[in-house]
């Protein structure tokens, strides 16, 4: 089921699941934003250290 499906109920389980899942994905989505933005500054700096 979706919640845009007429037989969605909006009960507590759904909303406490739904609630965590959008958590995560927004936490993962900031990570990866961050990093992506990261990575194409250090590229566009030019920055040739090497790290071993």
């Amino acid at each position: 089921m979706f919640p845009f499906s007429f037989e969605w109920i909006w009960d507590m389980d759904h909303v406490v699941f739904m609630g965590g899942l959008w958590y995560a994905l927004t936490i993962l989505g900031i990570g990866m934003t961050y990093c992506i933005i990261k990575a194409a500054i250090d590229a566009c700096r030019g920055n040739d250290e090497h790290h071993h």
